[in-house]
């Protein structure tokens, strides 16, 4: 099935016979002090930054979170909803955990966009569901409740459908536009972590078919050469049916693995895209080289 996202110009496709979707997660303060200094003041510009090196690295979607302590969140979603739209016209995942900042995203935002995140717990699926089905959003369902974040890949398979069937069902929102994150945790705090989500992936795969994302830098924190793992773990995920993740498209070796998984899941018909990728970044380099010589 094809979860489709739009913007006022644009449409992207996520599915499981469709281009690795690449949903850049730049635009984001969390760890990033003087982002945070900066969006307090209101100054956007760093934003404007990030839009074009994520656009030239790659990404597909742009991931948009103003989470900065002591800043208006839901001023500051409106104001870069608005400036992003005016800037490219990659469709947007609106990314937060305050009901009212999604909201105020989701009235400015010209076209269908993606909802970062609901769980499983009672009180969020009746607070977002009703928002992502009244403005034909999808969104992004994460399988932990009150109780736990389940180890279990089954127990994330039952929460993982508990949302499924409320979102469908009580709110009649497409099966399609309801992603499912099979909890990507940090492979530093435990080494048995990864094959949890890639169990996860399958399970969900043969039991709904639902597209699938989640943050793959997750899975490397806490230890060092974080690029070379998730470059790593990109293409067994994809193998075991992730079919978009949340992930740095600046980094030129995460989104070359992204591309490469297209190929080798054939996913890229004759090499085409590869090819083509290839010849660009020849090109630019010796533009590069060029220019240096001058």
């Amino acid at each position: 099935m094809d979860t489709v996202l739009r913007s006022a110009g644009k449409e992207v496709v996520i599915g499981a016979g469709r281009p690795f979707c690449i949903i850049g997660e730049r635009i984001n303060p969390t760890g990033r002090r003087i982002f945070c200094e900066q969006l307090r003041r209101g100054d956007l510009s760093r934003v404007e930054l990030d839009v074009a090196q994520q656009v030239a690295g790659g990404a597909m979607v742009l991931d948009v979170n103003m989470g900065a302590p002591l800043a208006d969140e839901a001023e500051l979603m409106v104001a870069a909803v608005k400036l992003i739209q005016s800037l490219t016209d990659l469709p947007l995942c609106l990314d937060s955990s305050i009901i009212e900042v999604l909201e105020a995203g989701l009235a400015t935002y010209e076209g269908k966009a993606l909802v970062n995140s609901v769980t499983a717990e009672d009180d969020r699926l009746e607070a977002i569901l009703p928002l992502v089905a009244r403005y034909g959003a999808a969104v992004i369902g994460l399988p932990n409740d009150e109780e736990e974040i389940p180890e279990d890949p089954q127990r994330r398979l039952e929460l993982a459908g508990k949302i499924i069937e409320t979102a469908t069902t009580r709110y009649q929102i497409p099966i399609e536009d309801v992603l499912i994150d099979p909890l990507a945790m940090p492979i530093g705090a435990d080494t048995s972590v990864v094959v949890r989500t890639l169990e996860t992936l399958e399970l969900l795969r043969q039991r709904y078919g639902v597209n699938t994302t989640l943050g793959a830098s997750n899975v490397s924190f806490g230890m060092p050469d974080r690029t070379a793992i998730v470059a790593a773990f990109l293409p067994m995920a994809s193998a075991a049916g992730l079919t978009s993740a949340i992930m740095d498209a600046r980094s030129a070796e995460l989104v070359r693995a992204a591309r490469a998984c297209d190929l080798l899941l054939n996913r890229d018909d004759w090499g085409a895209s590869w090819i083509a990728a290839h010849r660009a970044a020849v090109s630019a380099a010796t533009a590069a080289a060029a220019t240096a010589s001058t």
